[in-house]
């Protein structure tokens, strides 16, 4: 469906708070926190290269995930107009393809600042900017699809930066169990992304974005999302106690159950309820990252 708005016109350049709110710095947290959960989990200490820390987390977090926002907010803007119209683009704080080319020069950026943490920081990097300009851009967007688009996302969020901290700090490729949980928590991340999805609702059924809440209905995809965060956090607890690891995986079992309760919340009023449990939910989801990162640290990074 064609949708149709005005861009204010007048401005010849980006304002500065818009170009700042293209790049949606709230969002660069889950990666810059993954990618310190796999620095944790490679069992080095932080101190012997702490310049590769600093740099793998604006990476991370400023670069790689602010590119990807300001790559979405340009291939949305037609569906902000609808959801957002007060988003940088479509006000028009943002004219022109100005967009476009934050994007492109901090994608640039990127493969340049990611050059600078070995072969296997390179490596994510250009993972990473390719499955940014994937989600958003055609001919691929697979951000249309609601299994390929947040498994992407999830993907890149928790299990990409988590492998790449691991990797720069062991300056090779990390143990299985390490990779194992990043994968496991990349995959939970599939129902965050789902339960994110619920604010683009309308302008996604107005665009062909069949994401889960638009092509499942918001109840069904908010229990299919509940599943997704819960089961690898199960596989997660099991895998710390064959690992003898009973503590940690009964910490982490404590945050399942509070999350369990949180999601009895938000099934009540999936739509009203999914930013709420983002703020709840979610917190405990990462807290248990971080500690199922010291349990793989004090296995020696596996």
């Amino acid at each position: 469906m064609s949708v149709m708005f005005n861009l204010q016109t007048t401005r010849r350049y980006p304002d500065p708070r818009a170009a700042l709110t293209l790049i949606k710095p709230i969002t660069w947290f889950p990666p810059v926190w993954a990618f310190l959960c796999g620095v944790v989990s490679s069992g080095v200490a932080l101190q012997t290269a702490p310049w590769l820390v600093v740099a793998g987390m604006v990476l991370a977090g400023p670069v790689v995930c602010g590119m990807s926002q300001a790559a979405n907010d340009w291939c949305d803007r037609h569906v902000d107009a609808i959801n957002e119209p007060h988003r940088p683009i479509p006000s028009g704080a943002i004219p022109g393809r100005w967009g476009l080319w934050i994007a492109i020069a901090m994608s640039v950026i990127a493969l340049l600042l990611g050059s600078l943490l070995g072969p296997w920081g390179f490596g994510a990097t250009v993972f990473g900017v390719l499955a940014a300009w994937a989600y958003s851009a055609e001919p691929l967007r697979l951000k249309r699809s609601g299994v390929w688009g947040p498994a992407l996302v999830g993907l890149c969020y928790e299990g990409l930066p988590w492998f790449t901290g691991a990797a720069v700090l062991s300056a090779g490729a990390p143990a299985w169990p390490v990779i194992l949980i990043a994968l496991l928590y990349a995959a939970g991340a599939h129902g965050i992304m789902t339960l994110n999805d619920f604010k683009a609702l309308e302008g996604d059924r107005q665009t062909g974005v069949n994401s889960l809440p638009v092509s499942l209905g918001p109840a069904r995809a908010a229990r299919v999302a509940c599943w997704v965060m819960a089961l690898p956090q199960v596989a997660v607890v099991t895998a710390l106690t064959l690992w003898d690891k009973p503590f940690f995986a009964l910490a982490i079992g404590v945050l399942l159950l509070g999350q369990f309760r949180a999601m009895h919340v938000l099934l009540r009023d999936p739509e009203g309820r999914a930013p709420w449990y983002n703020g709840t939910g979610v917190m405990m989801y990462v807290s248990g990252m971080m500690i199922a990162a010291f349990a793989l640290r004090s296995l020696g990074g596996g």
